[in-house]
């Protein structure tokens, strides 16, 4: 049990990490294409508010506040007692709403592979696709330095 409990958890560590790196738009584009429910409680927000942005020199320094990030989260709970949560940098609410709704659906037995082949599946492609199109902009501007010889001591 303890297992599944891990690998349950990973799976949802990296899909909450898909949706927090997404567009809004794009969520709410396959969300609507995809027909997945929209309705829930809402138990908090969604709601925008700072964080402490927390740092250290060297990694090993002591700590030391760089500054604030706005961070925006929600929490909702579906009609079949599923609790989802969203939290993420940026101001974007609708997006806040639907990833805490589309995380409470993950968690659902019955609607996880739908959430996760209509949502979850094309929003990685998308995030590969842009890294893929960064990586070969950043390529083509790659400078190779070289040093000749002259043979002259």
């Amino acid at each position: 049990m303890r297992g599944q409990e891990a690998r349950d958890q990973a799976e949802r560590k990296t899909v909450m990490a898909t949706l927090a790196r997404s567009t809004g738009d794009d969520i709410v584009r396959l969300w609507n294409e995809a027909g997945l429910p929209a309705e829930a409680e809402l138990l908090r927000g969604p709601e925008t508010g700072l964080v402490t942005v927390r740092g250290r020199i060297g990694g090993g320094g002591a700590p030391f506040n760089v500054g604030e990030a706005t961070v925006t989260r929600a929490t909702v709970r579906l009609a079949s007692g599923q609790v989802g949560h969203y939290y993420a940098l940026g101001r974007d609410k609708q997006k806040a709403k639907l990833a805490a709704i589309a995380d409470a659906l993950w968690q659902d037995p019955a609607l996880r592979r739908e959430v996760e082949t209509k949502l979850i599946a094309p929003l990685q492609a998308a995030l590969a696709s842009a890294r893929e199109r960064r990586r070969a902009e950043t390529t083509a501007t790659k400078v190779d330095f070289f040093t000749m010889v002259r043979g002259e001591d």
